[in-house]
């Protein structure tokens, strides 16, 4: 039964995830200095689209596939939690690669990275709570808003801070390190989620396939409502793609950080948060290649 299995994932292997997810954020930091917030508080509304796109289409969106396909509680709860967490780090390298606006997707992933210490506790209560079986998980867990305001805050907001600090300070050193950090700290998270599966293949294996189908529904519907959202709103084909992609890559390590530090590992949480780590990015470069071909002005 999938709402009961758990998956085996030590306090150690939590502690190194979330030291991975600091380094990965502080890495898309070092792009980032205080002028750019400046000038998009003086043109906020490519940014405003995206985080409603995030925070609020994606998760009403989510819903109403729960209430559709009527999940069993852990996979339906696992979903809700998902479309909670800001966008994923691999958004910014997508985005460049579909021809996007790169400027304005790490400027989102840094604003919904500072939204979602109110924002992802506040939807995961709110949704899951309307959803009467992942409800129940909810009451059973008892999982405290502020403490997963922190978590997210120690692993994504500090390592943010830090890396604009050093990005205005010390732009020699960040200009060395900046790709190098990129593309190390995202081989260190890719390896460190096969070796988390690889660990668990047996559990992945027996759950995957009956989920698979709901997370590429799920993946879809992001992306979807992503491209509804800005477009209805009149952004620029540049600006689109951008808002796209925020919305359809979504940060499942930090979605598996909060399952297993604050859930056990609940098998259909975890497995949900897995196969979403897997498909968006194949997704997500799957729809850049096909992007990439016709140019979007900036």
């Amino acid at each position: 039964m999938i709402d009961t299995a758990v998956l085996d994932f030590s306090a150690g292997s939590l502690t190194l995830l979330n030291a991975i997810l600091a380094i990965v954020m502080f890495s898309i930091a070092i792009d980032l200095k205080p002028a750019d917030f400046r000038r998009l508080t003086q043109a906020p509304k490519p940014v405003l689209v995206g985080l409603i796109s995030q925070f609020i289409v994606l998760p009403a969106l989510t819903f109403g596939l729960v209430l559709l396909t009527q999940p069993q509680a852990s996979v339906a709860l696992g979903l809700i939690l998902v479309a909670a967490c800001p966008g994923g780090n691999i958004s910014n390298f997508i985005t460049h690669r579909a021809g996007g606006n790169a400027a304005l997707s790490v400027s989102m992933t840094a604003f919904a990275t500072v939204g979602a210490i109110l924002l992802t506790p506040l939807n995961i209560a709110f949704w899951g709570g309307l959803y009467g079986p992942s409800a129940e998980i909810l009451r059973q867990t008892s999982i405290d808003p502020v403490s997963i305001a922190i978590t997210v805050g120690l692993m994504l907001v500090l390592p943010l801070v830090l890396g604009v600090t050093l990005n205005t300070r010390r732009p020699d050193i960040t200009l060395v390190i900046r790709q190098p950090l990129q593309w190390l700290s995202m081989g260190i998270f890719v390896a460190f989620i096969v070796l988390a599966l690889a660990a668990n293949w047996d559990n992945f294996l027996t759950f995957a396939g009956g989920i698979a189908g709901l997370v590429i529904l799920h993946n879809a519907l992001a992306l979807g409502g992503g491209f509804t959202t800005a477009t209805i709103a009149g952004l620029t084909p540049f600006d689109r793609r951008a808002v796209t992609i925020e919305t359809g890559i979504q940060n499942s390590g930090l979605g598996l950080v909060l399952i297993f530090g604050f859930f056990g590992g609940l098998g259909g949480m975890a497995v949900v948060a897995a196969f979403w780590g897997i498909w968006h990015a194949i997704s997500g470069l799957g729809l850049a290649a096909i992007l990439a071909r016709k140019p979007a002005r900036a």
